[in-house]
């Protein structure tokens, strides 16, 4: 009875959470989508990929990911890349797909400190299927009956094409970074009802942090040690769009070459949606030929609860190399999380 209700509820708020961005836990894994002055950071060649499964145990699903492409060309101080991402909500089959291009420009202020600035253009196609979807207009609450068929009550568009901007400013020096990013510049349209209009709010993204170097650990190889790097970073990403606010706060243990992470996402809305509050478990590895591989847990201490949504996974994958010399090991210039 409790997951019933519990669907319904989903239902009912479907269409306004699928309205908002997505949310990922290990953001910066995820560096395009979070701000476009993150192209070419590296200071080389990037691929990545995303994916995260949300509210597993319940009877619809929520998923979504990212495939990005990015490369630093130093000659021009230059940054490129290519971002698509995509999402799936199973219930009302609703789909969102984006393809953008990204350009950002790096700026040396001192031998270690930079300002980045960049800027993304994207396509985006919006589709769904109402065929099987209850408006509320259609539940006769005395009696709890469905009046009519799925999809009667819907009049509308099903298939929404638009265009959008992102924009965002990175500083970052050898300990310190923050960024300040915002998405949704062309406000797109986002109703599929015909005597409805509704655009998709700007989003406004702050997000920085400090890396402490620990002494560094030997590894023996054969007859020679290596330095193991060690070290605790501490971030933190504040997003507000529209009547939404979230703020993810928390740490990065880098052991060479694991990673184990820890944080917490707060700040509920006025809404009070469930899953706007969770703790956040990372366990990562980061191998010297440039492959980073990251798996996330949400454990929700929300009023959902972990045991009725199963709380979400999240698969990140980073692959960073240079085109000059593929054996060159990957040094990161920018001192933000690893994942």
């Amino acid at each position: 009875m409790k997951k019933a209700l519990l669907t319904l509820f989903f239902q009912s708020f479907g269409f306004l959470l699928f309205a908002q961005d997505i949310q990922y836990s290990q953001y910066y894994a995820n560096p395009i989508y979070l701000n476009p002055a993150f192209t070419g950071s590296t200071g080389l060649t990037r691929v990545g990929v995303n994916f995260r499964n949300q509210w597993p145990a319940l009877e619809q699903s929520f998923i979504a990911y990212t495939a990005y492409f990015d490369h630093f060309e130093e000659k021009i101080n230059s940054g490129f890349g290519l971002i698509i991402q995509g999402a799936q909500e199973s219930f009302s089959q609703t789909s969102l797909n984006e393809i953008g291009l990204v350009y950002s420009y790096r700026l040396k202020l001192t031998d270690k400190s930079y300002l980045q600035a960049g800027f993304q253009g994207s396509f985006v196609a919006r589709d769904a299927l109402f065929d099987q979807v209850i408006l509320g207009t259609q539940l006769d609450i005395n009696t709890g009956s469905i009046i009519g068929e799925p999809g009667d009550a819907f009049e509308g568009d099903s298939q929404i094409r638009s265009v959008d901007a992102n924009a965002g400013l990175l500083y970052y020096g050898s300990k310190a970074w923050f960024g300040v990013s915002v998405s949704h510049l062309l406000e797109p349209e986002i109703s599929y009802l015909a005597d409805n209009t509704n655009q998709l709010p700007m989003k406004y993204s702050l997000h920085g942090g400090y890396r402490f170097d620990l002494a560094p650990g030997d590894i023996n190889e054969y007859f020679n040690n290596t330095n193991q790097e060690r070290s605790i970073t501490l971030g933190f990403n504040y997003k507000e769009q529209g009547q939404f606010s979230q703020l993810d706060l928390g740490a990065e243990f880098y052991f060479e070459p694991l990673v184990l992470g820890f944080w917490y996402r707060g700040l509920p809305t006025k809404y009070s949606l469930p899953n706007n509050e969770a703790l956040i478990f990372l366990l990562g590895v980061n191998l010297s030929s440039g492959i980073e591989l990251g798996y996330s847990f949400d454990y929700s201490i929300s009023k959902l609860g972990f045991l009725s949504s199963g709380g979400a996974h999240e698969l990140s994958l980073r692959y960073v190399f240079s085109f000059k010399d593929p054996r060159k090991r990957y040094y990161a210039p920018l001192p933000s999380f690893r994942y």
